[in-house]
């Protein structure tokens, strides 16, 4: 389809040489490599409370049973190295509207008005979907995975007070398997944990995004459905630990974001083909189907 030339007001004044688009993009990263520096700072001066935040989960898991939440440093500088670990994660969580404002600022005067327009919600909804795939994974998941792990101790682990899990003598003779966690591979299998539900919830904005520039259709995702089905299963597998609960609850999530993202694409498709309609720009293929094509 022929594409009329753009109109004045349509896109901005971009028609800068390369060095002033080089001076721009080295003025954006200056930005935002300042706003991540300044937020890592903050974040090194809180690092406790956000350390006690992350290992609310397994202090969950361990009081259910009657064990007290306390992990080990192996090693001397290891302390020191789980508080930068925590100032470079947070300090990027919190830079990340600052960098993404700055990428925008650089890629919005060279997009057309409405470019700017469809590109602008997936990049609200970006960090949003994040989140709630990191709420997802901290809130329900990891409950579920550190009750898994801790299940494998042995021993009388809960309460004295308990009547029902008093040392017998069957017990007694038991040697015992205790939970003694290291600092950093805890702090570093929660961050996996969160970064792997918040990614994967990205896949509908992705896809979305994608069939927004018509580079996927809805029939094309609907027809590798069986496909996906086995890419799933496959992620889900290999993020969670070997607990079937957290695989399945992860691969139904990922497969009702695939479901919700062909419909997406297929409402944008709807819309882009009524607006072809309402200009007469559309024709109907030679079988008379649904499926057509803008004329060009």
């Amino acid at each position: 389809m022929a594409t009329p030339p753009p109109r004045p007001d349509d896109i901005d004044e971009s028609s800068a040489p390369l060095i002033e688009h080089l001076k721009e993009l080295r003025t954006r990263l200056i930005w935002s490599a300042l706003a991540f520096v300044v937020a890592m700072v903050i974040c090194f001066t809180i690092w406790n409370p956000i350390f006690n935040f992350l290992t609310r989960p397994i202090c969950s898991a361990l009081e259910q049973r009657g064990q007290d939440c306390g992990l080990i440093l192996l090693k001397l500088q290891e302390g020191f190295f789980v508080a930068i670990q925590i100032s470079f994660l947070g300090g990027f969580v919190l830079s990340f509207p600052i960098i993404g404002y700055q990428l925008w600022r650089f890629v919005a005067p060279g997009l057309y008005r409405s470019e700017r327009n469809a590109f602008l919600p997936f990049l609200v909804a970006s960090p949003v979907m994040f989140l709630l795939g990191a709420a997802f994974a901290y809130y329900i998941i990891l409950p579920m995975a550190y009750d898994f792990f801790l299940g494998f101790q042995q021993g009388p682990l809960q309460l004295p007070d308990d009547p029902d899990l008093a040392v017998t003598p069957e017990s007694a003779d038991l040697a015992g398997i205790v939970f003694q966690g290291s600092v950093s591979e805890y702090l570093g299998l929660t961050v996996r944990f969160i970064m792997a539900f918040g990614m994967s919830f990205q896949l509908p904005v992705l896809l979305t995004l994608m069939g927004k520039a018509g580079l996927i259709s809805a029939d094309s995702l609907a027809g590798i459905r069986r496909y996906a089905i086995v890419g799933i299963l496959v992620l889900a597998a290999v993020v969670t630990p070997p607990d079937v609960v957290s695989q399945i609850v992860l691969f139904a999530v990922i497969y009702s974001l695939y479901e919700v993202s062909i419909w997406l694409v297929r409402r944008i498709e709807k819309r882009r083909e009524a607006e072809l309609r309402a200009q007469g720009l559309w024709i109907e293929d030679d079988e008379g189907s649904d499926a057509a094509e803008p004329r060009g």
